[in-house]
């Protein structure tokens, strides 16, 4: 996989040489960062200190950075016992997130979010995510890396369009990992055991080792497996169908079992730093994770506490390997980077969708239910269970270059641009299955199958960005960014039902007007399929046409034809969305004191547009949003005292609104206005033995127009969804956190005690004000850890408990039937666990 990374850096010119932290870059005096020194750092009870980040894609310290940014260090890292995506948000105050499952994640920043994102054909995410130079941003699910031997996490609230593009609308979230060492051979080996409330055991593995081999090469492995205990109940419980007298009643004894929802991680890393010469550093990495999940993540509070009852195997199987080079150099004075990736990830998965035949065998019983309208019948013509399952598979494919200089930092004038190009795809594969279907009421070529999703998505973007920094005076510095962008996205395929016009004969009803569908409808499926003159089947028929001859495409595979495309020449080509434009950042700094930074800055994000993957629905446009802010960073003399904050308000403009429509298909369409206002502080206390860290976000966000359930609105305020003022979902509108550690010597023993308390307040579930009260609130909640440990020579060992009070905090709540108000499951933070870790350094 690196061998394309190889050839193509043949051609790129390698951007920023990483200097030490008490050394200015582009003075040639060396490339070593906080991230690359070992990992055997001084015991201490102080915080991360001043932590040098490269936000403004160079080496910093964090409070000379003119952004509102939070980084958690390898020392605190290492402290908390962060080890996944939800440990690391729970300390960033700006951060919310949707969850249904582990790897099926959507991220938002600033109450930037609609409520219904994270679709495999679904928008683009608004917030980046990068793993050290390489953006890791995907569709359909944040990847939930595995958080160990990690230099530090760095959370960049607020637009970074100038300097990460597309996806970076409501901010960044960075993963920099420590790098190869050639200062000697050493190495870390940690482990814990831990039993959940009314659940199981977990366990967890670690390990690292740093290989120098030279004094100009050194390699660095890392390895993990991680088994999460599950704490969710499957119980028995049964389902009933119609016609009724003599329906179907069904029950899941086979799949009963309790702590249902158990995952294991598992994967490793390794890069290779290779000093060139004194000036130049290729830096090749490996990553491969795998995490295989089993049940549901979500609770049925109508069955009962941590409890469901489902009626098929659920189980998810994630795995993600990535390719990834970094060249960094210098010519004369000017540091040089190339960075490029490859990211192949493909997700498996199974769902229990009984509660969608559930809703809608009640939705058509006036008509015999899903027996009666939908014709679920064995080829022998007898009604059977109309219970759905759905076998899911998502290929994503992610290649990412860029090429960028940045000039000397010690000049008044300093100067950073580069290129950027990234290709990414996901070849879509969703299987509605009914065991025992007939033929006749199948997918064509898919017996069992009632529908089909297959359909191939391309998101292209190119962009050219620039950033400029100029000391008016030695205390005061203004910064003008901007970034043209070109973006292309396509997508092609399959979706809906098949065709059979033996079934649904011409009766007279309104739903079966047409004999075309096995299965109810004339609108989706095969009925829309493209024929050899352009027309689709279901014209083609009513119009007395030719109704022979499919169109083609190889862009998908084994589908029964083309419904979703442009017709052109003998074939099906994918539709596309493209559009360009110009995002900008402009920034006044004002330092006063060596100890006084504040700044204010007008900045511009954006999210590219794209395509519905139901064909009869318009495109969606790009989104965009602005952000004015003040803010200031300010700290003692040798950083005892810290305090930092921002005050912003945002305006989102005709925001992508994700939402579940006819069939409980996912449609984009561009929805009103917001305003988002808000402050977030973050402030550290170092008191010797004594350590305090604490961060708060308060976010007032709100739509400034109606959402109405057609793009334009009808004016008589009868398709109203949510009325000018309803806040938006997901976020809190407080969310804080604080840590406090006491470290002591006892004998040979450095002992410590620590404690983290976090809260957030009540949010929304949905923008809809029907959908939100049917889902109802995500609840406030206060949750806290608490450990206790110590180190003897290079041993550690720690007793702790994590969610101390047994908290229900929750993390999202979602129904199976998109369509459908019934049943709302609850994603909880894990309950009450308790552990041993402990750990040796060699």
């Amino acid at each position: 996989m690196l061998l394309p990374l190889l050839a193509s850096a043949a051609f790129a010119v390698p951007a920023t040489a990483q200097t030490a932290p008490d050394q200015p870059a582009g003075t040639g005096s060396g490339r070593t960062t906080q991230a690359d020194t070992p990992s055997q750092q001084p015991d201490s009870a102080t915080t991360d200190g001043d932590i040098i980040v490269t936000a403004q894609k160079r080496d910093e310290s964090i409070q000379n950075v003119p952004i509102s940014i939070q980084a958690i260090g390898t020392r605190r890292l290492d402290q908390l016992n962060v080890s996944n995506f939800n440990d690391y948000t729970q300390l960033l105050p700006s951060v919310a997130f949707q969850s249904s499952q582990p790897g099926v994640t959507t991220v938002y920043m600033r109450g930037v979010a609609s409520g219904g994102d994270g679709n495999h054909s679904g928008s683009l995410p608004s917030v980046g995510v990068y793993l050290d130079e390489q953006p890791v941003t995907t569709i359909g699910g944040t990847l939930d890396v595995h958080i160990y031997d990690i230099a530090r996490i760095e959370s960049l609230a607020g637009p970074q369009g100038t300097l990460y593009g597309a996806s970076s609308e409501a901010g960044t979230i960075r993963i920099i990992t420590n790098k190869p060492d050639t200062a000697g051979l050493y190495g870390r080996v940690d482990g814990e055991v831990n039993t959940v409330h009314a659940g199981g055991i977990g366990y967890t593995t670690e390990g690292m080792l740093n290989i120098p081999f030279s004094e100009r090469m050194a390699l660095r492995v890392v390895g993990f497996y991680q088994k999460d205990a599950g704490f969710i109940d499957n119980v028995p419980g049964t389902r009933s169908f119609l016609p009724q007298p003599g329906g179907i009643t069904v029950n899941n004894d086979a799949f009963v079992e309790k702590d249902y929802n158990d995952t294991e991680t598992y994967g490793g890393r390794a890069a290779l730093k290779i000093d060139l010469d004194d000036n130049w550093t290729a830096t090749p990495t490996l990553l491969y994770q795998e995490q295989r999940s089993h049940g549901s993540y979500g609770y049925d509070p109508r069955v009962g506490d941590l409890e469901v009852q489902r009626f098929y195997p659920e189980y998810r199987r994630d795995r993600f390997a990535q390719a990834a080079l970094t060249i960094e150099g210098q010519l004369g004075n000017w540091d040089v980077t190339y960075a490029g990736a490859l990211l192949d990830r493909r997700a498996l998965q199974s769902s229990d969708y009984t509660d969608y035949a559930e809703a809608y065998d009640n939705l058509y019983s006036a008509v015999g239910g899903l027996a009666g309208y939908f014709y679920y019948q064995d080829n022998a013509g007898n009604t059977i269970d109309p219970r759905q399952r759905i076998i899911g598979r998502d290929h994503f494919k992610k290649l990412s270059q860029e090429v960028r200089v940045a000039s000397p930092v010690d000049q008044p004038f300093r100067l950073v641009a580069g290129a950027f190009y990234q290709r990414q795809s996901n070849l879509i594969f969703q299987d509605y299955q009914i065991p025992d279907l007939g033929t006749a009421v199948s997918v064509n070529g898919y017996p069992g199958t009632l529908w089909l999703t297959r359909q191939h998505r391309v998101d292209k973007d190119y962009a050219i960005f620039g950033e400029a920094s100029y000391d008016l005076t030695p205390k005061l510095t203004l910064t003008a960014g901007g970034r043209v962008f070109i973006y292309d996205n396509s997508l092609i395929g399959f979706f809906g039902f098949g065709r059979n016009p033996g079934v649904d004969p011409d009766d007279g009803r309104p739903y079966t007007a047409t004999p075309f569908n096995a299965a109810g409808s004339s609108r989706t499926g095969v009925a829309g399929c493209y024929l050899a003159g352009g027309a689709t089947l279901r014209d083609a028929f009513l119009n007395g046409g030719d109704t022979s001859g499919f169109l083609t495409t190889r862009d998908v595979g084994a589908i029964p034809c083309v419904n979703l495309g442009v017709p052109a020449g003998g074939r099906v080509v994918p539709k596309r969305a493209d559009g360009q434009g110009v995002t900008y950042r402009f920034n006044a700094t004002w330092k006063p004191t060596d100890e006084v930074l504040l700044y204010a800055t007008a900045s511009r994000g954006f999210r590219p547009g794209g395509i519905n993957r139901r064909g009869d629905v318009g495109d969606y446009d790009a989104d965009f949003l602005t952000n004015y802010e003040i803010g200031w960073k300010t700290s003692l003399p040798g950083g005892a005292l810290r305090f930092n904050g921002a005050v912003y308000q945002q305006n989102w403009d005709q925001f992508q609104f994700s939402f579940l429509g006819e069939n409980s298909f996912t449609v984009i369409q561009n929805g009103p206005d917001a305003r988002i206002r808000g402050i977030e502080l973050d402030g550290s206390l170092n008191l010797g033995a004594l350590s305090l860290t604490a961060s708060g976000a308060y976010t007032d966000a709100k739509t400034r127009t109606d959402l109405c359930s057609s793009v334009v609105c009808s004016g008589t305020g009868t398709d109203i969804l949510a009325p000018s003022g309803t806040r938006l979902p997901i976020t809190p509108r407080f969310k804080v956190s604080g840590t406090a550690r006491y470290a002591v010597p006892i004998g040979p023993v450095r002992a410590y005690v620590q404690g983290l308390v976090a809260h957030q307040s009540s949010a929304t579930s949905d923008l809809r004000l029907a959908k939100a009260a049917a889902l109802g609130r995500l609840q406030a909640y206060t949750s806290a850890n608490l450990s206790i440990g110590g180190e003897v020579s290079n041993y550690t060992f720690e007793i702790f408990v994590r969610n101390l009070w047994d908290e229900r905090g929750q993390l999202s709540r979602f129904q199976q039937c998109g369509a459908c108000d019934q049943r709302p499951y609850i994603v909880p933070i894990a309950p009450r666990t308790i552990g041993l870790r402990a750990g040796v350094k060699f």
